[in-house]
This record gives structure tokens, sequence and C-alpha cells, in this order.
């Protein structure tokens, strides 16, 4: 197998699903007439009967998975939407089979070995698909296939492009670093993307780095700096690519309307809306009551644990900015011994993180059951309680403290325009091993592409990430 980009299914994923499709006709078969399951059979029809069908299905699935472009724009598409368009093939293709069996011969064919084909061809259509995602995540994280991109201007639209690589790593893109005119910007550095100096050393960037693509997010009023961008790429033979911005706005934050035939562009905030607090707030209500109701006991014995290993309270309560800036008292479990607060100015040198954030892998203030606490984030659930009082949520920004929030620029505090939560798209993505800005990028993305979806995704997500212990301190 040759290595491609993935952007456009190969040809043998086509040959495979219509020998998927052909394994769940002779599936179907057999389960009906061989094994007889659910109803008795009452005329045994040869398997050559059903061949008519077999070429519908064979041809018909992959000509609507074609026709809804199910094979092209395969990078950075999830498992669930190859599932949608899996099962809206499937199911037209279906009804067409009926059709035609109640046409010809309808005392016959069993509908219903139609019906287990259909229930077959999703299950191995979209197993398929699972597999190939897995196998390619695994390639791509050992390089192959992965696009290295500059991105030309550091402001609001690339620092999106930053947080949608970060986020979706599946995509397959990795970025070598940026280019602003911005002596500020071009020569500093957001999260791990460094800046590469002025636009005018791109050509000199793109034969040093090695690069595949340049990522154009410049404000249309630089139509000059975005024509020599363009006969820079065209001089290497590198794919250019703009990014329109809309008033900085994506896709899912515009929205187009018209008055008697004039366009109207309406523009979403960076926030969720009613619908979408209200929907959070009904699954965070049943998620923290469901938890608490059956971890009680669980909850109950590490509390005695924590009593019987240092002195002081079991809970620890501190000052945390919440939504729109509001302060609360958020809750953990205790970690650190008695008067650790008051230490951490002299600690302040060994200071691990970058940013305004606070952290020491070998913390000296934490006790031996905080240390195995804090690794397993069993320190957290007692956030549960505030999740009940809707200061927080069970998924959401990391609620910071106000002396981190005083050092917050502009950008970074659009993380604080939604509910915080206790597990988050950072936490699953690296937590500690992530630097602040990286942090900040994943948040906003979150903000940007919420979905019911996304945060049961997270949740699952976390379990594992908590059970490996990964980037825990």
């Amino acid at each position: 197998m040759t290595e491609k980009q993935w952007n456009i299914a190969p040809i043998w994923v086509i040959a495979l699903d219509i020998a998927l499709i052909n394994l769940a006709m002779g599936l179907a078969y057999v389960f009906r007439y061989r094994l007889q399951w659910f109803l008795d059979v009452v005329f045994d029809a040869p398997f050559s009967a059903y061949i008519p069908f077999n070429v519908l299905f064979s041809l018909g699935v992959p000509g609507i998975l074609w026709a809804t472009r199910a094979y092209s724009g395969w990078r950075g598409r999830a498992w669930p939407e190859h599932l949608f368009r899996i099962i809206n093939a499937v199911g037209i293709t279906l009804v067409l089979a009926l059709a035609g069996s109640f046409l010809t011969k309808p005392l016959v064919y069993s509908r219903l070995l139609l019906f287990e084909s259909a229930v077959f061809m999703v299950g191995l259509l979209s197993l398929n698909r699972a597999i190939i995602l897995v196998v390619l995540g695994h390639l791509r994280r050992r390089g192959w296939g992965v696009k290295r991109i500059i991105i030309v201007g550091a402001g609001e639209v690339g620092r999106r492009v930053m947080r949608t690589v970060v986020a979706r790593r599946d995509l397959g893109y990795e970025i070598v670093g940026y280019v602003d005119d911005n002596p500020d910007k071009g020569a500093g550095q957001v999260g791990r993307f460094r800046g590469l100096g002025t636009i005018d050393s791109l050509s000199h960037v793109i034969d040093a780095e090695e690069v595949d693509e340049v990522i154009i997010t410049l404000p249309w009023n630089y139509q000059r700096r975005i024509l020599s961008v363009l006969r820079a790429c065209a001089r290497r033979q590198v794919k250019a690519r703009l990014v329109p911005d809309l008033f900085q706005m994506s896709l899912s934050r515009v929205e187009v309307g018209d008055l008697g035939g004039l366009p109207l562009v309406e523009i979403k905030e960076i926030a969720f809306g009613p619908f979408v607090l209200a929907t959070k707030r009904v699954i965070d209500l049943v998620g923290a009551s469901l938890g608490l109701l059956f971890g009680w006991p669980f909850l109950l014995l590490i509390g005695i644990v924590i009593k019987l290993d240092s002195r002081g309270p079991i809970l620890f309560k501190q000052e945390r900015v919440g939504e729109n800036q509001q302060r609360f008292q958020c809750y953990k479990f205790r970690t650190m011994r008695l008067g650790a607060e008051k230490e951490r100015a002299n600690l302040q040198e060994y200071n691990e993180a970058d940013g305004p954030l606070f952290k020491i892998r070998d913390d000296p203030r934490v006790t031996r059951v905080g240390r195995l606490l804090r690794q397993t984030s069993l320190d957290e659930i007692p956030q549960l309680i505030n999740v009940i009082r809707g200061e927080m949520s069970l998924v959401g920004p990391r609620p910071p403290i106000p002396s981190e929030v005083e050092q917050y620029r502009p950008w970074h505090r659009k993380r604080l325009s939604v509910p915080p939560g206790i597990t988050g798209l950072w936490q699953v993505s690296g937590r500690s091993e992530l630097t602040f800005e990286e942090m900040v990028l994943l948040d906003l993305y979150y903000i940007e592409h919420w979905s019911p979806w996304l945060d049961v995704m997270i949740l699952l997500r976390t379990i594992p990430k908590v059970l490996a212990r990964d980037g825990a301190y």
C-alpha cells in the first residue's frame, strides 16, 4: 500500500465494501434459511434467488455512499459520521429492495432476510471504518501521511487553526511554526508553536522546514501580502490554502439569512446559548446525582483514609473563577498538608508549568494519600457538589484561581464564557504535559464545537486517561 493523504478513500476501500456487502447477504441467508432464527421458513429458496438483491445492494450502497461524498473528505472525519452515512446508504437501498420483493414473487422472498442483511451490512461496514480509523491514527502518530504546515498570521484566525490541530490530531497535520509581520508575534511562541519570523522569511522557512502546505490566515485587507505568499508558494510548488476571516468567525458561528433578497449575516459570540446551557444542565444534574448516589460509600472511604493519613479537614475549599468570571468555592479532597497555600511563594522557583499556572511534579506539600488521589484524579470527585449547585459542569474548561486570571491575555479570557468542568478536552489530550496556551486553545475549540456527543466522548476518554495516570501529578 502506497502512502496517501487519505482525503479521498482509495479504490480498495470501495472494493472491500462490496465484499463485505456480499458477506452480509451470505450471513443473512445462513441465519434465515439454515439456522432459521426468529421465524420458521415457509419456502426454502436457494441463495441464487437472492442474487438480484445481492447485486442491488452491491451497487446501490457504494453508489449512494459515493453520491453523498462518503468516500471523499476522509481526513478528520469521525467514526459517528461514517456510521450515519452507512446507515443512510443501507437504509435507502433496503427500501428499494423491499419494494422489489413486493413486486416480484412476494410470497417467495423473505423480507426478514433483507432486514437481517441490512443489519449485517451496517455492522460490518461500520466495523471496517472503525478499524481503518484506528490503523490510520496509529500510522499518523508514527509520522505516516502527516502534512507539515506553516501558518501565515498569528491573529485570532491563526490561533483557531492552531487549536483545531491540537484538538484534532486525527486530521494528520503537524504545525512546524508560524510567520507574522508583528515582531512580538513573529519572534514569539503560542504553546508549542514557534514564531519563525516575518512573512518575508516564508520562502526560506518553507525550504528549511520541508513544508508540505501553507495555511494563510491574514485579514482580507492584506491583499498584497496574501498575493505575495501565494506567489512564494507557487514558486516552490507548495500548496497554499486560505482561511477566510469573516469577522474572524467559523462557519459554526455564522448564520446567513436574507432581507428581501439581500444577504444578512448574523455573528454568534463564543459562548453557550440558552438551549445548550439547558441541555448541559440536565446532563450535569443527572450525571452528578447518580455519581453521588452510587459513589457515596467510596467517597466515605476516601475521607476516612485522608483523616487517618494527616491532620486537617477532609475537603479542601478554594476560590475559583467560573462562568463570566463569577467566583465560587470549589471543593476537592485535601491532598496537601495544612498551611500548604502559605508555602507556595517559597516554592515559586520550582514551578514547572508555564504561563500563570503553578505545578510541581514532586510537590513536597502533597501527602502520601494525596499523591495517589492526584495521580488518579479522585481528588476532583467532590466537585460533583459544585455541579449540582450549578457552579460547574461535568465537562468544560478548568476553573482557574483569581491570581491566574489576573495574568490572562485578552484572548485567554474567552475560556471563561462558559461553565467550568471537572474534566475537559485538555485533560484527555495531555493534561499536565500541555502548555498553558495549548490548554486555552483546546478550551476554545471545545466551546466552539460543543455537542452532547462531544461531552460523552470526553467523559469516555477520561476513564482510560485516569486509569493510565497520563500527565497527572
